[in-house]
This record gives structure tokens, sequence and C-alpha cells, in this order.
């Protein structure tokens, strides 16, 4: 029988690891044409809430999840803002 705990690591390593290719890609291409910084900013920032509550409610895979997520989306948000502010230097 699956526990209450096991559901929440699949859940967590599921939906932390999608973040992957987007990042892998973004680091090696730099392309962030389809990126909205906007809704990146609005999901770390979402995501860094619960990774507190997570901490505070010690639910282990809100917080691994959440940690792992919060770096992923971190740099593609790190990422964007310093292509988008690269490119517009670069226009005439």
């Amino acid at each position: 029988m699956i526990t209450v705990s096991l559901l929440g690591y699949v859940a967590a390593a599921l939906t932390s690891l999608s973040f992957i290719p987007q990042a892998w890609l973004i680091i090696r291409t730099r392309n962030v044409e389809g990126i909205s910084i906007l809704m990146y900013m609005a999901l770390t920032t979402g995501v860094a809430f619960w990774l507190v509550y997570g901490l505070l409610t010690q639910a282990t895979p809100l917080i691994v999840a959440n940690t792992i997520t919060l770096s992923l989306s971190c740099v593609i948000l790190y990422t964007a803002a310093c292509e988008r502010l690269r490119q517009r230097r670069l226009q005439p």
C-alpha cells in the first residue's frame, strides 16, 4: 500500500525534475524568447512561500521539492533577466 509520504515524494520528484529540461535548455542556448519574466517572478515567489510553509510544518516532501524547484526557477529567472538586459543594451 502506498503511504502518504511516498505519494508526496513522488509528486515532489515529478514537479521538481520537470524544471530541469527548461533550465538546461536556457543555460545551454541562452534563448529566453518564450520565457515570461513576470510569470517566473510569480512562480519563484510562490515556490519560496511553499518552501517556508514546508519548513514551518516540517513537511519533508515539500521542503525537498521546493528547494529543488526554487533553485531551478531562480536559475531560469536570473538567466532570462540577464539575457533580456543584454539584448536591450545591444539594440541600437
